[in-house]
């Protein structure tokens, strides 16, 4: 078995029953893939069907045999899909891949190898968040108690940043040590710069992406409800998710006639939709998942070359500076986001400096081949490991 030599490419096992069509994955794949010292091979199985389908499974649907039988069966596939492997320097377990981590283990210790898990996000704080460990408090503690496991198995953990890394830590008491950090960012193949400009009619605010507690979607309701009387200003929404249908009604009993929910469009729509707006919207909830990460919307509004107002938080400040590169507001204050676009649709300039500096910062860190760089660093660091 041949050991890693900087003379030859980075052989990396993408491995796990990931949700393959999430924006996290996509993009650390692509990353890894664009850089020229590294080879992927894919192992994947599919598991999951999607959020929905999560939820169901976590809010009981666990204890039906069906759901044992899809377990087995996914397993299975992996457990063929590595024996065909070709060897590698290293495995990754995709998110979400706590459960994986066990299988992933011995797959890879079996081989001599170290592994890596990207966390992205604690699957309790989320189930937590989304009222699951209330709802159902034995499979909250299971949940707990499978991912504390779970996070025990890698050699190398990966998360956002270190705020939400040392939440992990603390929660699970995981030495700090055995975390790397590569954030979120946005794929500049989908997102970037379209030569369409935002139009004369109205002054437009585009929000994208899942209707989510975290989110804050309060907030900017109560800011359109507050700018009702502002001539032009009209608030864009596109997505679905949990909090849709409560959003919608808020915003119908209230009469709001400068909001619009378009629903999911095509990706061609939604772009040209990001490229016109004004000012692109992020994330305003005060949760801890909100407040530990700078969410993908932040990110792929920047690449479009927009300027973003969002929620205030350490981590975003880590990631940005306030007024240059975003515009940062107090979370849940419908009155600060209103004040935020008044001053943003009265200064032109200033929207175009942050959306500049917000651009080219996104370039440097958060675009696909700068998580790609970032994501290698990682995995080489887990090969050090192993081979002191």
């Amino acid at each position: 078995m041949v050991r890693y030599s900087p003379d030859r490419p980075l052989r990396v096992c993408y491995f796990g029953t990931y949700r393959a069509g999430y924006t996290r994955n996509q993009i650390v794949l692509k990353g890894l893939q664009s850089q020229p010292d590294v080879a992927v091979h894919i192992c994947h199985a599919t598991l999951w069907q999607g959020i929905e389908d999560r939820v169901a499974q976590a809010s009981g649907g666990w204890r039906k045999p069906a759901f044992w039988r899809r377990v087995f069966a996914a397993y299975r596939q992996l457990l063929q899909a590595h024996r065909a492997a070709p060897d590698y320097d290293v495995m990754l377990i995709g998110y979400p891949g706590q459960f994986d981590a066990f299988l992933g283990r011995r797959l890879a210790h079996g081989r001599g190898r170290p592994v890596v898990l990207d966390i992205l996000m604690s699957l309790h704080l989320v189930a937590e968040e989304r009222g699951l460990t209330a709802a159902h408090p034995n499979t909250g503690r299971l949940i707990f108690r499978l991912e504390r496991a779970g996070l025990r198995q890698p050699d190398l953990l990966v998360a956002e940043n270190p705020e939400y890394g040392g939440y992990i830590a603390d929660k699970y008491a995981l030495p700090a040590e055995r975390f790397r950090y590569v954030p979120h960012g946005a794929d500049e193949t989908v997102f970037h710069p379209r030569p369409l400009r935002p139009p004369d009619d109205h002054f437009r605010v585009t929000y994208h992406g899942g209707y989510l507690p975290s989110h804050g979607m309060d907030a900017i309701i109560g800011a359109a409800a507050s700018l009702r009387d502002e001539p032009g200003v009209r608030f864009h929404f596109y997505g679905s998710g949990p909090e849709k249908e409560r959003i919608v009604r808020q915003a119908e009993g209230l009469a709001l006639e400068n909001v619009t929910f378009h629903g999911f469009v095509s990706q061609d729509e939604l772009l040209d939709s990001l490229a016109q707006a004004h000012v692109c919207l992020g994330v305003f909830g005060t949760t801890r998942q909100a407040q530990f990460t700078v969410q993908n919307k932040v990110w792929e509004g920047l690449a479009m070359g927009r300027p973003v107002v969002s929620g205030d938080s350490p981590t975003i400040r880590a990631a940005l500076t306030d007024r240059e590169e975003v515009y940062l507001i107090e979370r849940h204050s419908p009155e600060a986001l209103a004040a935020a676009l008044i001053e943003l649709r009265d200064d032109p300039a200033l929207r175009e400096r942050i959306a500049a500096a917000g651009h080219a910062r996104y370039l440097a860190n958060n675009s696909t081949p700068a998580i790609g760089r970032q994501m290698k660093e990682a995995l080489l660091a887990a090969v050090d490991q192993t081979a002191g």
